[in-house]
C-alpha cells in the first residue's frame, strides 16, 4: 500500500494522523487481549485461573469512603475528608467554624 503524502492536503494529512494513532492503539488492545486470552487458557489447562496464579481478583472494588464532616446548614450533604473541599466546608472555616464542629 502506497500513499502518495505529498498530493494530500492539510486537512486529509490530519485526518490519516489520526487513523494511524488510531489504527496504533487498537492494535496494541488486541495482542494484549490475545496475550491475556492465551494466559488465561494456560492457566486452565493447568487448573488454575489466572486471578489465582497473580493474586487478583478479577473485579476488586473499593468500599466507598464514610462520611466525615456534615454540613451545618444540611446534615444530609457530607464529605469523606479526601479529595477536594465543598464549597460549604471552605465557607465554613472562612466564617470562622472548626473542623471539629462539622465532625459526624
Amino acid at each position: 500500500m502506497t500513499i502518495d503524502l505529498n498530493s494530500l492536503s492539510l486537512k486529509e494529512l490530519k485526518e490519516l494522523q489520526g487513523q494511524v494513532t488510531r489504527a496504533i492503539a487498537n492494535f496494541e488492545d488486541r495482542k494484549k487481549k490475545q496475550a491475556l486470552a492465551e494466559l488465561e487458557e494456560k492457566a486452565r489447562e493447568m487448573g488454575y485461573s489466572l486471578a489465582e496464579l497473580t493474586g487478583t481478583s478479577a473485579a476488586r472494588k473499593r468500599a466507598p469512603a464514610t462520611a466525615k464532616f456534615a454540613n451545618p446548614a444540611n446534615p444530609a450533604d457530607t464529605w469523606s475528608g479526601r479529595g477536594r473541599k465543598p464549597r460549604w466546608f471552605a465557607e465554613a472555616l472562612a466564617a470562622g467554624k472548626k473542623p471539629e464542629e462539622m465532625a459526624v
